[in-house]
């Protein structure tokens, strides 16, 4: 079988891929280890994803965002940041950018739903289910994919979308940073008597993080960040004495809550890659950088990932240039790294200073929230670079 691209991973960031190349003319395909149902009804994860006006704007023009069911599409009017048992908060809203909203929650199962409701609606991208890669060879000329059944595909270029943890980057010999921070994340969704008017809040607790986001009037998405032992212990609680845990470390802000979900614990380790890119081949999404949510750029960054490399393989391929060529891969490589370092850097950085609570980061932590209130100019900068409105 001979394809112009072959895709590794049918996630959100292979997908969208997929997508952007819709109108290339290009042969496309996408190689996924899950079955075709699993593709097709994606089981519920417990995560929602906080997308950007930039993300949003993407998902039209791929024509995935019209395939999400609007009432599942819930707008954040403000955001809320908090410290500690400090009642002052450092706050975000629509004021400091063009658009109505800083950005939207939709259902990570619903993103992936829609975006392959689109992939096989496309007559240039064949989806290949059910089986993984067991090999990948290149050359200057051409590169080989090996599947477990023994199948080589000849591709003009291979790209690795197979999440953070990437088999496909290690044979490929591209090291990545890895810094497991020792914490476990814990989605889930939670009911509430009260309201909260789309407001979102990120609570910088001492021994644990908590971020309740907004979807439906009287529902929330439930973040919850703690060390691994303490985790064990949450996951282990009954549904009353989480709702009761919940409800104390947001100190009852909206009334009685209770879950309305499963709870999801995922472990935390951001990654970074040593290069995005190798002789006829390419990393996209968390293949290439993956994040630690607290500033919710993770997904964000994995759709700008595929979007700037469909973009850059579109302009080559329209003037006859070869697709695979490493002057184009190299351009996409040193453009989603300008992007990507200082937002991977900063989010890091972030997560050191909130999560440790010894006096000094404290005071530090109370000072920047402070700072970036009484500043305008930088809190219009930085809301401008987490909702992406100018992009």
């Amino acid at each position: 079988m001979q394809k112009d691209i072959v895709i590794i991973g049918a996630g959100p960031a292979g997908l969208s891929f997929a997508n952007s190349l819709a109108d290339s003319g290009l042969e496309v395909l996408v190689v996924e280890r899950l079955s075709s149902a699993e593709l097709a009804e994606p089981a519920y994860d417990g995560r929602d994803i906080a997308l950007t006006h930039f993300s949003q704007r993407l998902m039209q023009e791929m024509g995935v965002w019209s395939l999400i069911p609007e009432a599942e599409v819930f707008p954040i009017k403000e955001a809320k940041v908090m410290d500690g048992d400090s009642p002052y908060t450092l706050q975000f809203d629509s004021e400091d950018i063009t658009e109505n909203f800083l950005g939207f929650n939709v259902s990570n199962h619903l993103i992936r739903k829609a975006a392959y409701e689109k992939v096989i609606s496309l007559d240039n991208v064949e989806l290949l289910t059910d089986t993984s890669v067991t090999g990948v060879q290149v050359n200057t000329g051409s590169a080989t994919v090996t599947l477990a059944d023994g199948q080589n595909i000849e591709a003009r270029l291979v790209v690795a979308a197979d999440s953070r943890f990437s088999a496909t980057r290690r044979k490929m010999g591209i090291a990545a940073n890895m810094h497991d921070f020792g914490r476990v994340c814990i989605v889930s969704r939670m009911e509430h008597e009260r309201e909260h008017h789309g407001v979102a809040h990120e609570c910088f607790l001492y021994g644990e993080t908590l971020a309740v986001l907004p979807l439906s009037s009287y529902e929330s998405s439930i973040v919850i960040t703690v060390s691994s032992s303490k985790a064990e212990r949450i996951m282990a609680m009954s549904a009353d004495e989480f709702n009761q845990h919940v409800e104390n470390q947001y100190r009852s802000q909206l009334g009685k809550m209770t879950l309305s979900s499963k709870r999801h614990p995922y472990p935390l380790v951001a990654v970074w890659a040593n290069g995005f890119v190798a002789e006829r081949f390419a990393l996209i999404g968390d293949a290439a950088v993956g994040m630690h949510p607290v500033t919710a750029h993770g997904f964000n960054l994995g759709l700008r990932s595929q979007h700037t490399l469909a973009r850059l393989i579109k302009e080559a391929s329209l003037v006859g240039e070869d697709i695979g060529n490493l002057t184009t891969l190299k351009a996409y490589e040193s453009n989603h790294r300008k992007v990507a370092k200082p937002i991977y850097l900063g989010t890091n950085a972030i997560v050191k200073l909130f999560t440790n609570d010894m006096p000094l980061h404290r005071l530090a932590r109370k000072a920047l929230l402070r700072f970036g209130n009484n500043f305008p100019p930088i809190r219009r900068k930085i809301t401008q670079q987490l909702t992406e409105s100018n992009s």
